[in-house]
């Protein structure tokens, strides 16, 4: 299947043939035909399964027919946790929509309000926000949400962790009730079922969980250490396997900035990226990291929700996360587009509860990797398993292909980044040799309609 058979309009098909967008990944052939046909959404998908494309691409399509005629007004409004993640997201936007008379912005805290104000003025289809600053504005009376025909909540478990509840009831209740909404999580604790039950409206439920994520061609290895001894076992991989991009993940911000004050003190640059470095500060060690002038980068979970880069090589949990689902979040950032990807998870004498339950959720127990200076037996025995397995004949400098892959129970999944092969030989452009007429139908209970495409 490619992307001519979601019945995507032709300027998004041309965008997605210019980025190198060929093959939908599984979010995406279950959710945009859904939300062509105006359905509100639930979806159970992390960061990583192209579910930004998944919400973004229908509703573009929907504008691309049903331009607005007169002044711009806000159409579209995006919610999401961070600055970074917001950024990404609107820059998704723009590199799909190049084709289309369609403007965008991005609005978060921690920079001026001025440069927003005036794009603002100018008007804009696409607000992508994070909550506490659009409130902000709204407030001041520079945002008029009553136009609104989209909604969309992404990483809506990370709003409410950080207190967003309370926020997004407000902005909720400045915009239409008559409108199409979209609710993605990576998880569905019961704080976002009821979220979901009073903002969405007879919805189609999509999922792409941990088990039914394909996470290709990493290798994962397991090393029991000391937590005294966890900066030297850090400084030991970095030196001797030399990795092109890695990406070293702590569970606290002072975590963060001592494990960058550490490697400094050995002679290894790296910058810390969380919640209370300033967005400049961010931005800076983002597109370092991006263009490959920065080799480390050290960050918390929720800041790295807006870490979107293709070619990191190693990832390393210097503190395993205390939700497993979250050790599935970390490594998927290695091994995309069908690259290869190498995970280690250190694991103290304090962590083994936090190991047992991701093994547990994995199915899997992580291959032990003991052929390292700092391998520890008290470190394992705390775990409580009798017998792990053990990895064998692995040098840290002479690191060998493992058959060991993530194998737990999962669909055929791909990752967020799309192959960059050529399209489908026999692409016909729609299904069945036209598309189809239920395309053309009134979307459900919202008065709204699609014009027929004629080709």
């Amino acid at each position: 299947m490619d992307f001519s058979s979601l019945n995507l309009c032709q300027p998004l098909l041309d965008a997605l043939d210019e980025i190198g967008y060929v093959t939908p990944t599984p979010i995406q052939v279950q959710a945009i035909p859904e939300l062509i046909e105006g359905r509100d959404m639930l979806g159970c998908a992390q960061t990583g399964t192209g579910k930004t494309a998944a919400f973004a691409l229908p509703i573009l399509d929907a504008m691309a027919e049903d331009p607005w005629s007169g002044s711009r007004r806000i159409r579209v409004l995006m919610l999401c946790p961070t600055r970074e993640l917001a950024a990404q997201i609107n820059d998704n936007i723009e590199n799909y929509a190049r084709h289309l008379d369609i403007r965008s912005m991005v609005m978060f805290g921690g920079v001026s309000q001025r440069p927003q104000e005036k794009l603002l003025r100018r008007g804009v289809d696409i607000l992508v926000a994070t909550p506490g600053r659009l409130l902000d504005l709204i407030s001041q009376g520079y945002v008029d949400l009553s136009h609104v025909q989209f909604l969309v909540l992404d990483e809506a478990d990370r709003m409410l962790d950080m207190g967003f509840i309370r926020d997004i009831r407000k902005i909720l209740a400045q915009i239409p009730k008559k409108r199409q909404s979209l609710l993605f999580s990576a998880t569905m604790p019961r704080s976002i079922v009821e979220l979901s039950r009073d903002m969405l409206d007879d919805p189609v439920s999509v999922s792409i969980t941990p088990e039914s994520t394909t996470v290709e061609a990493i290798e994962q290895s397991l090393m029991f250490v000391m937590k005294s001894d966890k900066r030297g076992l850090l400084r030991h991989i970095i030196e001797e396997e030399r990795p092109k991009k890695v990406l070293v993940f702590s569970r606290t911000k002072h975590g963060c900035n001592r494990i960058v004050k550490q490697l400094g003190q050995d002679g290894i640059e790296a910058l810390a990226i969380h919640g209370n470095k300033s967005q400049g500060a961010r931005e800076k060690a983002l597109g370092r990291f991006r263009k490959g002038t920065l080799q480390v980068l050290v960050a918390t979970d929720v800041a790295s929700r807006g870490i979107d880069v293709s070619d990191i090589s190693h990832v390393i949990n210097l503190d395993l996360p205390n939700e497993p689902e979250v050790y599935v979040h970390r490594i998927g950032r290695t091994g995309r587009a069908g690259q290869g990807g190498i995970t280690i998870a250190f694991c103290d004498e304090g962590e083994g509860e936090y190991l047992r339950g991701i093994e547990k959720m994995i199915r899997q127990d992580i291959p032990v990797d003991e052929n390292q200076p700092f391998h520890s037996e008290n470190a394992r025995s705390r775990k409580g398993d009798k017998a792990p397995k053990k990895q064998q004949n692995r040098g840290r400098g002479r690191r060998q292909p493992s058959n060991h892959k993530f194998s737990a129970k999962r669909s055929n999944g791909k990752s967020n980044h799309q192959s960059n092969g050529g399209r489908n030989s026999g692409r016909n452009g729609g299904r069945n040799g036209g598309r189809n007429s239920g395309r053309n139908s009134q979307r459900s209970g919202r008065g709204q309609s699609r014009n027929q495409r004629n080709h």
